[in-house]
This record gives structure tokens, sequence and C-alpha cells, in this order.
């Protein structure tokens, strides 16, 4: 059962709203974020590339830029080494791009999901040595690899890394000791001695803030780095990123730029995903666009969203991005049958009653046991870990809940790990088969996890009654975009509303129609995005089968609900109007 909540923060909201020229609801919106000071709501609602923090804050980043320079000055040859995520070959076009405008000799390489594993490796390494690299230029990866990066010097190569990912530490009593590697320069904001003002930056942001100070030192025009403020936005996004401050700065100025983007392969994907002239929003971002690029580097490899980003020709580029399309909808049907025996084997082990959930999935193609992870976590609300068979053994994927720290509670246990690593939200592991049954065990015995942080928190910050909205203040929500996490879409509410009609929309059964009127019998036409089988089968179980069918036929009943929304315009046939989109919802 979900916990409604009521945000009740107080402040002067006809003040600000007169101040800033908002309305009260607004300022309160703003309030529940807390935006608080003039000076954050300013920020906030008018923010700009200028408000940015210097890149000259990370730390060694001057010292990497000034190292990649003198390379790039005696012609030395450099790779990349990234990632295979959206943020990883984000990232890496972010870098070789940026670079051979600096008049570097670089080239990149993509570890493969299977055959390599996450990040730098010594077979990478070799094969740098090999093809005659004098430097590796890690990127969303390398901060854990501190081996591989003494095998590299041990080589006579020169590494610099860029990552953003947590620092590796190991717990001596209370005290944490992290673990850098011996790398030529790092460039991490999570460093202890970092100045950098946003440690949660995401890979490719920590890229563009290099290339930014790179561009500077090479005499580079600054307003050429924008080129990069599209992907370092889409990488934000799908890295689930805070949306506060310089996140959501950059998300709004990546999304403004988007439109006429002069990234030919991102302009393609756009345009095949039937994006292109749309509103873009961040669920542009991250529920149509990044699952096309991931999907390259979950059932192919990442090469393939990397060639597409380098397209020159939009004929080269619309080939590519189709195949990418086709690709993710592959892994979407792979998903939803991982999901289903994700939950099969959870329920006929009864290990849903764990408060960590651990899931082993033999046959399941390593690539998307994170997205299958993430959905059993939306199913349960806990913590998920989903396990697969590999070549090294057990590979696995965590994604977590607020209340639980992923990466610190598999600290807890690393020595049932042969390597892991990630960050509170999310993780990546792999193991060997024998320890499953312990890896359960031992998450679940020291979990501080209770009941109640498995009970879903529906946080509501106004209650807006239908007659309040208008296309004034639908427009006016704009000023909140881009939503996403830590700027959560706003949710309203309102009660004791009489449901007079509906009608399931489309083939799929995922739209519901519903006409409802408050108690002053005010109406509005609202929609409900969800199983409608079970939607209709709630109402019969509530009110009987007769009600139900009175409903479908448009005649008077007795049904009546609560609901959580946000209202959207809706444009028909050159007619606008306003309708509510139901978030949650209960019969009463």
């Amino acid at each position: 059962m979900e916990q409604w909540i009521l945000m009740t923060k107080r402040a002067d909201f006809n003040t600000i709203a007169t101040r800033f020229q908002i309305s009260p609801v607004l300022a309160r919106l703003l309030r529940n974020r807390d935006i608080i000071s003039d000076e954050e709501i300013s920020s906030y609602l008018f923010g700009s590339l200028e408000d940015l923090p210097s890149p000259y804050l990370l730390k060694d980043v001057e010292k990497a830029a000034d190292i990649i320079l003198q390379k790039i000055r005696e012609g030395k040859k450099i790779r990349i080494i990234s990632d295979y995520d959206v943020d990883g070959i984000s990232s890496n076009y972010i870098l070789w791009r940026g670079l051979g405008r600096c008049g570097a000799c670089v080239d990149y390489r993509i570890p493969d999901r299977v055959e390599d594993g996450y990040g730098i490796n010594e077979h990478l390494i070799r094969q740098a040595k090999e093809d005659g690299c004098d430097t590796i230029l890690t990127c969303d990866n390398g901060i854990a690899a501190i081996e591989q990066v003494q095998y590299a010097k041990e080589s006579g190569m020169t590494v610099v890394i860029t990552d953003h990912h947590d620092i590796p530490y190991e717990m001596e009593g209370e005290n944490k000791i992290y673990h850098i590697p011996d790398a030529d320069a790092v460039v991490n904001p999570k460093q202890e001695d970092s100045s950098y003002p946003n440690r949660e930056i995401c890979g490719a942001v920590v890229c563009y803030k290099f290339m930014e100070v790179m561009y500077r030192k090479a005499g580079i025009a600054s307003s050429e780095i924008r080129t990069f403020l599209p992907l370092a936005a889409l990488a934000t996004v799908c890295d689930v990123m805070p949306l506060r401050g310089e996140n959501r700065i950059l998300v709004k100025e990546g999304i403004k730029r988007m439109y006429d983007t002069q990234i030919v392969g991102l302009r393609a994907l756009l345009e095949v995903t039937g994006t292109l002239g749309k509103k873009i929003t961040s669920h542009t971002l991250g529920f149509i666009l990044g699952p096309c690029i991931n999907a390259s580097g979950r059932l192919k490899t990442a090469q393939d969203a990397m060639e597409l980003l380098t397209c020159q020709t939009r004929e080269e580029a619309i080939i590519k991005a189709g195949e990418l399309v086709d690709l993710n909808n592959t892994r979407k049907e792979m998903t939803q049958k991982g999901v289903e025996e994700a939950i099969s084997y959870l329920e006929e082990k009864k290990y849903y009653k764990d408060k960590v959930l651990v899931i082993y999935l033999p046959e399941c193609h390593e690539s998307i046991a994170g997205i299958i992870a993430g959905r059993v976590k939306e199913h349960y609300n806990k913590p998920v870990f989903v396990l697969t068979r590999s070549k090294d053994g057990v590979k696995g994927s965590g994604r977590s809940i607020e209340a639980y720290h992923m990466f610190q509670e598999m600290t807890r246990v690393k020595d049932l790990f042969v390597k892991y690593g990630g960050h509170p939200m999310a993780a990546g592991l792999t193991m060997e088969e024998g320890r499953i049954d312990e890896l359960r065990r031992r998450l679940n015995e020291n979990t501080s996890l209770e009941d109640s942080d498995f009970v879903e928190k529906i946080h509501i910050d106004v209650a807006v009654p239908f007659s309040y909205l208008s296309e004034d203040f639908v427009k006016e929500l704009s000023l909140l975009e881009p939503f996403g996490k830590g700027n959560e879409k706003p949710l309203f509410a309102q009660k004791d509303l009489h449901v007079s009609s509906l009608r399931v929309l489309g083939t799929s059964g995922r739209c519901t129609k519903l006409y409802v009127y408050d108690q002053s019998g005010y109406g509005m036409e609202t929609l409900y995005f969800g199983e409608s089988e079970e939607f209709l089968k709630e109402i019969e179980e509530k009110y009987g089968k007769e009600e139900l069918n009175r409903l479908k036929k448009g005649l008077p009943a007795s049904v009546q609900m609560h609901i959580t929304y946000y209202p959207q315009i809706n444009e028909w046939r050159g007619t606008r109007s306003i309708q509510v989109v139901i978030q949650n919802y209960r019969f009463c």
C-alpha cells in the first residue's frame, strides 16, 4: 500500500510569487524542492551556462590537460577507453572529437560487455601498447583500476583517468581509507581533496569540463565546446544524475541545442525515433534516445552507437540509427521475458520475503540484468541484484531504493566478489557461482532496512482543485523542467471525485479514459496510463460488476476515487483543452 504524504513546507508564497512574477502555487513547488533563497530561486528559474562552476576547480584537470597537450605536440598516439553505456559512449565521443579538434593523434576502444567486462583491463592495455599507443585516457571508468593502471605504468605508458564513480575504500575501524590508482592524473569530482562543488556529475560532464580546459589552453573558441552539450545532457539524464543546480542547467541547455544539433548521428536518431520536430524533454532522453544507444552495448557492441555519432552524412546515419532502434525493440522483448522469469523465481522460492532480493537467472543475457533488476525493484520496492552465468563465473547488476546505499553495502561483503563497483543506487559485480547463497544470506543479515523502507512514499506537492487549472498555469509549470531525479515532476491531488464514465483506448490495454467531476460539479477528462485490465478489476472488486458496466455505458454510478495527477494540454484537430494524467489512485 502506498503512503500518500502532502508536503507542508512553509514560506511566504505570495511575496515570492510577486517578486518573481510567478503564481503562488509555483512558489510553493519551489519551496517543496528546497529552493528557498532569492539567489536559489533566480538560479533555478533563470540560471545559464555562465553560472556553472569553473572547470579548473576539478582536481588534476589542468594537470591532465597539460599532459595531453604535450602528447599532442609530441605527436604521441592517444587511446581513449570508455564504458559501453550512454554515459561512456557520450564521454568517448566528446573526448575523441574534442581531442581531434586539438590536433591529437587519437583513437578509441570500447570494452565488449561480455568479452571484456566493465572498464579498462590488461588485455586492452596490451592491445594499446601493441598498436603503438603512448597514452591511455579513460572516461566513465578507471577510478577502481588500481592493478590495471599499475600494469600500464610498468609497460611504460602514460595514464590519465577521467571518471565520476565512487572512490574505492577500505574500512579501518570507523575510518575510510581511499585507494586511488597511481595514474599520471586523475580527474574525478568525488576525490576527497577536490574543490569542485558538484560531486554528482556524470562521466560525460567530467569530459566536457576537461575539454573546456583543453580548448582554452589550445586557443580554441569556448563557443565550440557547446556542440557537446546535447550529449552531456543525454548522459546526465541516462546516468540518473540529480537534476539540481549545474546538472539541471546543463540538461536544459543541452536540450535547447538538441533541436539543431550539429552531431549528424544524434539528429538521425531523433529522426528515426519520431522525435525530431517534437518537444524534447528529459523523458525523450531517458526513455527514447538513451535506450537505443544502450542497446548496442547490451546486445551487440557499443562500437555501433559510437559509429552512429561519428557519421558524417545523414544517409549513413539514418541506416545506423534504424539498426539501433531495431536492436532496442529486441532488447525490450528480452527484458519483458526476463522480468517475468525473475518474479516467478522469487515467488517460487519465497525469496520475495527477503529485504534484499538476490535473483539468479543463469540463462539471462548478462547485458539486460540491470534493466531487469530495475523493473523488479519497482515491483517490490526493494533493492535487487540480478545475477547471470558468464564465462567468468557469475556477473550481476543491482538497482536500489533510497534507503539502501548499494555500493556501501556491497563493500561490507566485498570478499564475496571478484570485482565490483557502482553508486548508492546501482552497482555491478563479478563473483563465483558457488557463493550466491552466501551473498543472499549475508546481504540480508547485514541490512538495517525496516519494513517501513519498502512502503512507497508518494509525495504530493499541492492539493489543487480542477477549477484552478488553466492553460497559463500548465505553461508555467514548464519553468520547472527538465524533470528527473532530484527535480521530480510536480504531483497534485484531488479527492472525492465521482467517475461518470470510462473506456479503454487503443489495443495495448494501457490507457483508460475517465470523465470525473468533483463535489462542486466541476468535471474533467482524465487519462490513466497503466494496466487497464487491473484497473477495471479493482473497480469490479470494490463496487461490483453492475457498477462497472454502468460506467462503461456512461450511466450514473457510485464509483468514487482520490487521485494524484499532472495536468497537460491536449490538442486535437485544432482544439486545445486541459486534461489530467492520473499518476496514483485510490477508490473510496
